[in-house]
């Protein structure tokens, strides 16, 4: 019998999560190309989290937030909007204790 895959809803982040997101990577200094990389993702990803039509993942959202060095009120911001289903984060992605 085949598995069922997990379906998820797309959401969309709130107006405000990228402007965000974009200013503190500004802040840094950081091109989009080094956040990226730092944060271990897609530049094109990061892209669309910049631009609002992408929601990160919850584990996606705690690695940003440290390359960005996002302060408590921003974190607490992105980690709001993150999603636990997706991603890395994906329940169907996590490891049983062997």
């Amino acid at each position: 019998m085949a598995s069922k895959a997990l379906i998820r809803t797309r959401r969309t982040p709130p107006v405000t999560l990228g402007p965000l997101l974009t200013a503190a990577r500004e802040r840094t200094g950081l091109s989009r190309r080094r956040a990226s990389v730092a944060a271990g993702m897609n530049r094109h990803y990061l892209s669309a989290v910049e631009a609002g039509t992408r929601t990160p993942s919850r584990a996606a959202a705690e690695r940003l937030a440290d390359v960005l060095e996002l302060t408590d009120q921003e974190r607490a911001e992105l980690y709001a909007a993150a999603v636990t289903d997706a991603g890395h984060s994906h329940p169907a992605r996590a490891h049983s204790p062997a």
